[in-house]
């Protein structure tokens, strides 16, 4: 049996450390997020496909599964 993917992550912003609990889409990628206390719009870092990936507690769902991330 595999593993339950997570949909709930953490996302902490590098600039102010602020953290937000986030529900991550299982058919969409996020590119863009804006933090919620400094208004910092994050990105992905080089490597990454999404948001939850680099600033994220867990990774986005598809990578969870072993899959690639919106190709």
């Amino acid at each position: 049996m595999g593993t339950e993917i997570q949909l709930q992550s953490i996302i902490i912003c590098p600039n102010c450390s602020f953290e937000k609990v986030e529900t991550m889409p299982i058919d969409a990628c996020h590119y863009f997020y804006e933090c919620g206390q400094c208004k910092i719009i994050l990105k992905p870092l080089a490597g990454d496909c999404c948001v939850f990936c680099s600033y994220g507690s867990v990774n986005c769902p598809p990578i969870q599964a072993g899959n690639s991330c919106c190709s």
